[in-house]
């Protein structure tokens, strides 16, 4: 395995971008190229959850594929430097596909709660002038070939989880509740998307996931999504492995599933 931690260096601000690359085998296949999957733990803009993180890059690793977790700046940085750190990202992995055996059709950006409102954000902003001018890279080099957003802030709006908007914009800039609103920024170049959701979650309502369905649909953007009936938010993979010190609530094998069900989905994208 190469297992690194990279830093990603933006304007004014630094994120770790933790590698979880599988190595090949000879004896298996030594010109295989994997799925990559970037993961955005949640936090609400606040911190990033060791419980999002570590246990899902290895649980991804277990299904065949890289992964790496990228540690993004977090209060009191504000938009966009969270979102330019993980284009970043996405940059540095496709320039090492040769080395780290990636399939550079199948780099896809997962997160959870506040960090699938940044993997979300590169997928409708991927191509944005705003992003390329203050980057210095091609549009094409960052963008997404998947999302897979589990439990995802999304709106700004009536269901909004405020808390994370007035994390990610210091409460200030009202002029850009538009453009983190992001089942309004959905267009024909967002990319394939992954959702799921419980509608038992209090803190980030299932409406956002089902607004962001809604844009994709209109769009004709391919989706597959699963709403669970319970499960309370920031569930991760609803295992032992990933239950809340003290927090029995968290751990919900009814939903331990989605991982597999993304597998799938991320296998024949």
């Amino acid at each position: 395995m190469i297992h690194e931690i990279i830093t990603i260096r933006t304007e004014n601000s630094e994120a770790k971008l933790y590698t979880y690359i599988l190595n090949n085998s000879p004896d298996i296949d030594s010109d295989r190229k994997r799925p990559t999957i970037v993961i955005c733990p949640g936090g609400g803009y606040e911190f990033t959850s060791d419980r999002e993180a570590e246990p899902v890059a290895i649980r991804l690793n277990a299904m065949g594929f890289n992964a790496c977790v990228l540690r993004y700046s977090v209060r009191p940085a504000v938009y966009p430097t969270a979102l330019l750190e993980l284009s970043k990202a996405v940059s540095l992995i496709r320039k090492n596909a040769d080395q780290w055996h990636v399939d550079i059709n199948k780099i896809i950006v997962a997160g959870f709660s506040a960090g699938g409102h940044l993997a979300a954000s590169l997928g409708v902003h991927w191509n944005k002038s705003f992003l390329v001018e203050r980057l210095g890279i091609a549009s094409e080099e960052i963008k997404p070939n998947g999302l897979l957003l589990s439990y995802p802030v999304i709106t700004s709006g009536t269901h909004a989880h405020k808390g994370s908007f007035e994390a990610l914009l210091d409460g200030k800039e009202e002029a850009l509740f538009e453009e983190v609103s992001l089942e309004k920024q959905v267009s024909e170049d967002t990319p394939s998307t992954f959702l799921w959701h419980t509608t038992t979650d209090f803190s980030v309502p299932v409406q956002n996931s089902l607004m962001f369905a809604e844009a994709l649909v209109k769009n004709k953007i391919s989706l597959e999504m699963h709403i669970y009936p319970k499960g309370v938010h920031g569930l991760s993979l609803g295992t032992e492995e990933t239950k809340g010190k003290d927090n029995e609530s968290t751990l919900q094998p009814e939903v331990a599933n989605w991982i597999d069900l993304a597998g799938v989905w991320i296998k024949n994208l």
